[in-house]
């Protein structure tokens, strides 16, 4: 029996995947859970149409992130900070702090988990983080932390 699979089945295959299983199996165990439906001619096309879709979807959201990623790449973030002595800062500057400034002077949206810094801002002066747009782009972003 030929079953296209709706949901990840541990041992058989991941959702979209056309799978031969025994009928016994098919019948008794994933079509009554709705782990998988048959695999007729008009649900092999909707599977092929949902996949086209998907592949459309994930390309369009790569060239939305290469697109991102070269923006920023050219933008020096300006953060104005309250300081102490020596130009040490109260408290660091956060992830939702680079967000939030990044979509006020820029009008960029970037999630604020997708920022990765290596330590905490803790000073005045210039810095590099990586923001993580999708899994195969990521941007330097330059952020200079000035004294208010």
């Amino acid at each position: 029996m030929k079953v296209i699979l709706t949901q990840d089945v541990k041992d058989l295959g991941k959702k979209g995947d056309l799978r031969d299983v025994a009928d016994g199996y098919g019948r008794n165990f994933l079509l009554p859970r709705k782990l998988a439906i048959q695999a007729t001619e008009g649900n092999r096309q909707d599977l092929a149409h949902k996949q086209k879709k998907e592949d459309e979807r994930r390309a369009r959201a790569l060239t939305e992130a290469e697109l991102t990623g070269a923006r920023l790449a050219e933008i020096i973030l300006r953060l104005q900070v309250k300081t102490g002595s020596a130009g040490r800062l109260f408290g660091a500057v956060t992830n939702k702090e680079i967000a939030d400034n990044l979509a006020a002077q820029h009008d960029l949206s970037v999630d604020r988990r997708k920022i990765e810094m290596k330590e905490p801002l803790k000073a005045v002066g210039e810095y590099t983080v990586t923001v993580k747009l999708h899994p195969a782009v990521t941007a330097p972003l330059r952020i200079s932390v000035e004294a208010l």
